[in-house]
């Protein structure tokens, strides 16, 4: 296990806010999942939730639906057994296992409130969130039918990883090949949720070539920035797919990196990661409003994304789990400085004190720009697993 090289003045100061991230998880963020969300008529989760917590929108998004399973499964298993959590989870996976694939097994992309498909399974992501939901909810509730449909999942995930849009795809092939960050990415976390259930071995197998992927394709060191696209030969695109960057989707990863070379106890990994991690935050930081841009050009041109300097909930949050992560692993002051100005803007500028909740999106200025709490994109998941990564992060040793 890697050592902490935190002095005992400096692991104070982040320290004395993991009550504060506890807090805020169990009193106020997933109270409102749970007061809200649950279709008791139909099953699943309504995710579409205006700033109050009422519904405008009845249609169910399967990998929002794995999200919240997972995340309801993980906080029974990790943070506190509470029945009502376990009965949550329990009760999205009935309906994603009920309506949520199709004949091939692939999860489609949404549903309607009653489990009708609506959108074809053109989203890998889909799966990845199903696989995650039920491999929690086997830890928390161990299952033969949760593991296999996990595992089934997870073995589908890596014979498409390669062409995971399939007939989807809108591109003409042979013209501009590129392959995406977002997937890479997400099995570095992934296969850590998998262990339990492939095997140690197996997940030894599996982590090489992605975080090669992450840490030596998407990761250009000639530049320091890790980008969204490239050729699948990994070299670069000048193009609008391959100049975009995402500094949250970089930030992310670099935490799923760092957990990684925790596991593989590697210092020089957990560095690199960490570095990365701080160029990125910084490259995306708005030094005239504050908060962190959403998508930005590598060349500096103008984007094809118009909600580029749209500031988001989960780009903050997880920015907030990597600096305590960069910080409890390396000592770095610059993690600790970073977090204390991303903590005030996050805190002061997404939190709802008046209905509960986090909002999901502001403008540039820091302004809220929709008052919705969940839709099609945000669902109990970003900020509830980072309060948690936080607050397990800063807590210090138990005694």
């Amino acid at each position: 296990m890697l050592a902490k090289t935190t002095t005992a003045s400096e692991g104070h100061l982040l320290s004395m806010y993991a009550d504060q991230y506890l807090n805020e998880l169990t009193d106020n963020i997933l109270p409102f999942w749970l007061r809200y969300s649950k279709d008791d008529k139909h099953g699943g989760y309504f995710t579409c939730l205006d700033r109050a917590g009422e519904v405008y929108d009845t249609d169910k998004f399967m990998w929002l639906q794995g999200r919240e399973v997972w995340c309801f499964s993980y906080m029974y298993k990790n943070l506190e057994a509470r029945p009502e959590w376990l009965e949550m989870a329990q009760h999205g996976a009935r309906f994603m296992e009920k309506y949520g694939r199709d004949d091939k097994g692939n999860w489609y992309f949404s549903l309607t409130q009653d489990g009708r498909p609506l959108v074809q399974p053109y989203n890998i992501f889909s799966d990845c969130f199903a696989t995650m939901g039920f491999a929690a909810l086997d830890k928390a509730c161990p299952s033969d039918q949760y593991k296999a449909i996990a595992i089934d999942t997870f073995e589908n995930i890596l014979r498409r990883q390669h062409n995971w849009k399939g007939v989807y795809s809108k591109a003409v092939p042979g013209t501009r090949s590129l392959k995406n960050f977002s997937l890479p990415m997400i099995l570095c976390n992934l296969a850590l949720e998998l262990e339990p259930l492939i095997g140690k071995q197996r997940v030894d197998a599996l982590l090489p070539e992605v975080i090669h992927e992450v840490m030596e394709v998407f990761y250009q060191p000639s530049t320091g920035l890790v980008l969204e696209n490239v050729y699948t030969d990994g070299s670069f695109c000048d193009s609008f797919e391959g100049r975009v960057l995402n500094p949250g989707h970089a930030i992310e990863a670099m935490w799923f990196i760092m957990d990684l070379a925790v596991r593989k106890n590697d210092l020089a990994l957990v560095h690199k990661a960490k570095d990365i991690m701080l160029h990125m935050l910084q490259l995306g930081w708005d030094k005239e409003y504050g908060g962190i841009f959403y998508f930005l050009d590598c060349k500096g041109h103008p984007t094809q994304q118009l909600e580029w300097d749209q500031k988001l909930w989960w780009v903050h949050v997880e920015a907030l789990v990597a600096l305590a992560k960069g910080y409890q692993l390396t000592g770095d002051v610059n993690c600790a400085q970073w977090f204390e100005k991303v903590h005030q803007y996050t805190w002061n500028h997404f939190r709802d004190p008046e209905h509960g909740e986090w909002f999901g999106y502001l403008n540039r200025r820091g302004e809220v720009l929709l008052s919705l709490k969940g839709g099609k994109w945000k669902g109990c998941f970003h900020i509830p697993r980072s309060l948690y990564q936080v607050w397990n992060t800063l807590k210090g040793p138990t005694t």
